[in-house]
């Protein structure tokens, strides 16, 4: 008997035409984000009036599709286009502590101005007074176009009729699922990474196909580069871990189906016993040397810090042994604190107050750990990390032991000696 169509499953297939057709006329005009037009899955959800995404589906209204696109294709198209920018950005995953109006508003300003900036003809609409003014006013101000960096500035704005303003003007999809806890969701978790890779392959295809869009894509790049920046950081401090056998039950390797075969066949006697110790991951002895120079700032230091342990803290990263060094130094080693549990780091983070504020010279700092190995005081030293934001003098000779240095900004990159290792933050990526 031959199936009968309903309404529903018909509306429902034109959507999904539509959808691709979308999929195809941006595809023209953006050829290195075929990856990334292709990645979300499509789920319809007649609870919203517009699209949305939670980084896995892209939702839509059957409603909404069927009565705008007649109308107004690039509505749709730039809607469609405006979702998979979220995506690629990983705004999604990048909230934290921020007040998620904001925050969401911030995320739809920087999409639609990179979507304007492009001036596509699949995209290409006319641009408000709203919109003028605020991106003038972002010109002006010298803002950069990244969400971290609208926010702040959103933040500024007391006038309630501006803000409502700036809501009608730039509101295109709906944030509702986004995930107020991503890493509680290994599902939503995992496109995050995804997402990641996309981003990646991205501007490799950007380098290739969009430089006629010189301005557009150095902020795509730029707002990709954030997204992924925390990410980089946290495979960054792996290389400080070591692989070694900590004592306790690896039930990763334990076949409970023998332990009580054994126990119902000889009664007590189990045929096989869970291992006694395990290959682990973890910060065994490590350095951390805090810039207190003058530019330093507190407030972004202890950012850095919490940032540093939460990463090294996510997967039990201590030894029952750990022995991590904290040093304050500008032009002379001003402290020294032991770090050896996490109990440490909570009285530390509680208790943390710069100490110095002379001029830059990390020689100090790497003598002084010198000397500590010379007494004893490291078995196994993995590495250090430095923490700057300013100018500095450093070692003529490489140390015995990993070196990295981690700066708030780009213009210290190239001064980097090439022995040590060196990694870019923005400071957006710790006020948040």
């Amino acid at each position: 008997m031959a199936h009968i169509t309903t309404q529903h499953e018909w509306e429902n297939e034109m959507c999904i035409k539509i959808l691709h057709l979308i999929q195809n006329e941006l595809y023209l005009d953006f050829r290195y984000l075929d990856v990334a037009l292709s990645a979300l899955t499509f789920c319809e959800n007649e609870q919203i009036r517009t699209q949305a995404t939670d980084g896995i589906c892209l939702f839509y209204s059957r409603e909404q599709i069927l009565r705008v696109y007649p109308k107004n294709p690039l509505f749709l198209n730039r809607a469609y286009l405006h979702s998979v920018f979220h995506c690629i950005f990983r705004h999604l995953w990048m909230r934290g502590q921020r007040e998620p109006v904001i925050w969401n508003l911030a995320c739809d300003i920087t999409v639609e101005w990179i979507i304007d900036s492009f001036e596509k003809t699949t995209t290409k609409r006319a641009l408000s007074l709203t919109r003028l003014q605020y991106y003038e006013h972002l010109k002006e101000e010298q803002i950069p176009v990244t969400a971290a960096a609208i926010y702040q500035d959103l933040l500024t704005i007391t006038d309630p009729d501006l803000q409502a303003r700036l809501q009608f003007e730039f509101y295109t999809d709906d944030h509702r699922f986004w995930p107020t806890n991503p890493a509680a969701s290994p599902s939503i978790a995992k496109a995050g990474q995804n997402w990641e890779k996309i981003g990646r392959r991205t501007q490799q295809e950007m380098e290739m196909h969009g430089q006629q869009d010189s301005e557009a894509v150095k902020a795509m790049q730029t707002e990709i580069k954030k997204g992924t920046s925390r990410r980089s950081y946290r495979d960054f401090l792996r290389k400080f871990t070591v692989l070694r056998e900590e004592l306790q039950c690896d039930y990763d390797e334990f076949d409970l189906n023998y332990y009580s075969y054994g126990l119902r066949l000889y009664q007590n006697m189990p045929l096989i016993e869970p291992l006694e110790s395990r290959e682990v991951m973890k910060i065994s002895e490590f350095v951390i040397v805090i810039d207190t120079s003058y530019s330093t700032n507190g407030a972004l230091v202890e950012k850095f810090l919490e940032e540093t342990f939460q990463i090294i803290g996510q997967r039990d990263s201590f030894f029952h042994k750990s022995h991590i060094r904290i040093l304050q130094c500008d032009n002379q080693v001003q402290s020294d604190i032991i770090i050896r549990s996490e109990e440490d780091i909570t009285k530390l983070l509680a208790n943390f107050s710069l100490i110095g504020g002379g001029g830059t010279d990390f020689r100090p700092a790497f003598a002084y750990v010198d000397q500590l190995l010379s007494e004893g005081a490291f078995h196994h030293l993995k590495g250090l990390l430095y923490f700057t934001d300013g100018k500095g003098i450093y070692p003529a000779r490489r140390p015995s032991y990993e070196t990295a240095f981690v700066f708030i900004g780009e213009e210290e990159e190239q001064q980097v000696p090439p022995w040590a290792m060196k990694i870019n933050l923005n400071q957006e990526d710790f006020t948040i």
